[in-house]
């Protein structure tokens, strides 16, 4: 009988063998290519890029680290360029102000200016498709020119700046990461339409009074270092699972038995004198109360019941209940899955 040949996707044993092998071949290809298309210039030292070859299919450009003060003309002529990080040089308002007219690279998802001598927000209204803008650490004042930054952006870093108020973000509907530490913000507003933020960071401000404008979809908020002397505000944000609250004037644990989902909760170097509302938590793994005026650990055991099969990191130390007598030993009985007392990592 006369052989006949496999009929379509199928295949005998060899000739599977060299696809696979031809598959392989093809990943590692496309691997190289894309290596190819990625120039990464991170801490060259350089003044200029005059020496320097820049492919015209460069997708991602990386010149973190130099001692660049001007824009190479021949970075807006890279069309496939998706990704531009200027961190870390000595470009002015002056400097970068060229790229507001460069629409050849129009299709940039990530730009990033971080740690530079800017002033102000640089004009970033050609780009569509932002995704990502950083301008931490710069000397910018004012958040004016957020207004011309495209809609689709998800994550903003304006870090460490001079910035005295929240404005210009209504429109950023998409944003899930929104970074403002240390600033001089005093009030929390204008957070109202944006209701897919998921992280927000807002420590080493003058902050006084929680207000979070209905946000619900908060998991991840940090406001350490801040003036705050209450914890009521978050009692709506049940989808919150990281709560950063080190370095207030915080007297009295509340607002937090609506919290169901939180599984880090750091209230250290605060004013607090005893531990409460968050015996109904289930998940909480990570509590950091060191730095306080708690002054016994009776009750403990009630105020942290929800989750004591959970907790596996806890800190008091430099409360004066850290000196009691079987301090770690009566923590590790209340806690049988504690792996961590203080920066007692526990075998």
């Amino acid at each position: 009988m006369e052989e006949q040949s496999p009929r379509p996707g199928e295949h005998n044993g060899a000739l599977q063998v060299r696809g696979e092998g031809g598959r392989a071949e093809e990943e590692e290809e496309e691997e190289l290519e894309s290596q190819a298309r990625c120039l990464d210039l991170t801490s060259f030292q350089l003044h200029d890029l005059s020496e320097i070859e820049i492919p015209e299919d460069l997708v991602e450009l990386d010149l973190t680290a130099n001692r660049l003060s001007k824009l190479d003309e021949r970075i807006g002529r890279l069309s496939r360029l998706q990704k531009l990080s200027l961190r870390q040089n000595l470009f002015d308002d002056e400097g970068v102000e060229q790229i507001s007219r460069w629409n050849a690279i129009a299709g940039l998802i990530e730009l990033v200016f971080r740690d530079n001598k800017l002033r102000k927000i640089p004009d970033a209204s050609i780009f569509k498709k932002l995704l990502v803008f950083d301008v931490s650490f710069n000397e910018i004042t004012s958040l004016n020119g957020l207004s011309k930054i495209s809609s689709t952006l998800k994550e903003l870093y304006v870090s460490k700046n001079e910035i005295n108020k929240m404005e210009e973000l209504e429109h950023l509907q998409l944003l899930q990461i929104l970074e403002l530490g240390s600033n001089r913000l005093r009030v929390m507003e204008n957070f109202q339409t944006l209701t897919n933020l998921q992280e927000l960071w807002l420590g080493r401000n003058r902050i006084r009074t929680v207000n979070l404008c209905g946000l619900k979809s908060i998991r991840k908020l940090s406001l350490q270092s801040n003036r705050l002397t209450s914890m009521i505000g978050f009692q709506e944000c049940i989808a919150l699972e990281e709560l950063y609250l080190s370095h207030n004037g915080i007297q009295k644990m509340e607002g937090l038995s609506t919290l169901e989902n939180l599984r880090v909760l750091d209230i250290s170097s605060n004013k607090l004198t005893a531990i409460g509302e968050i015996e109904k938590l289930t998940r909480l793994e990570d509590l950091w109360l060191n730095d306080n005026q708690i002054t016994s650990l009776e009750g403990i055991d009630l105020a942290v019941s929800g989750s004591r099969e959970k907790l596996t990191t806890i800190y008091l130390e430099r409360n004066p209940c850290a000196s009691l007598p079987n301090y770690s030993s009566t923590l590790r009985q209340i806690f049988p899955n504690v792996q961590q007392i203080d920066s007692n990592i526990l075998m």
